[in-house]
């Protein structure tokens, strides 16, 4: 219940399911259920939000942003990057448009630090979010 939040907008207003949801700051999650008159958003960092990510790098690096930990709501995974990856923190992360729910090129968040994983065969990073989501007042849906 912690990495969801609820909107006052549903299927009266034309909402549905997987619709992305985001500030002036970033994305923030994606529309989970709706109802008429209200909507669940499941946020970034929960489990059941995935979203294929790039890097705006040289190379472009590809990979799922996916929760890290109960801990810090300002801090997500992304993994599944090439094991060749070469991050420096402060490299933005965007949607990458694969996958169907999020178009590309939403700001999701900044690397913060990088390091192998599984005896080098892919690379993990940390990534700040950056939309506040402890201090969520006013959200966007985007319609297609």
């Amino acid at each position: 219940w912690w990495r969801s939040v609820q909107i006052d907008l549903g299927s009266r207003d034309g909402l549905r399911e997987n619709l992305p949801v985001l500030t002036t700051d970033g994305l923030v999650g994606r529309v989970s259920s709706v109802g008429v008159t209200r909507s669940q958003v499941v946020l970034l960092g929960d489990p059941n939000c995935r979203v294929s990510a790039r890097v705006e790098n040289q190379a472009h690096d590809m990979g799922i942003v996916s929760a890290s930990g109960p801990l810090d709501n300002a801090l997500v995974e992304l993994t599944y990057l090439a094991g060749s990856a070469n991050l420096k923190p402060g490299e933005n992360v965007v949607t990458s448009g694969q996958g169907g729910i999020y178009p590309p090129g939403i700001p999701i968040g900044q690397i913060v630090d990088s390091r192998p994983v599984e005896f080098g065969l892919y690379t993990e990073a940390r990534v700040k979010l950056s939309a506040n989501l402890g201090g969520l007042e006013q959200v966007w849906v985007l319609f297609p």
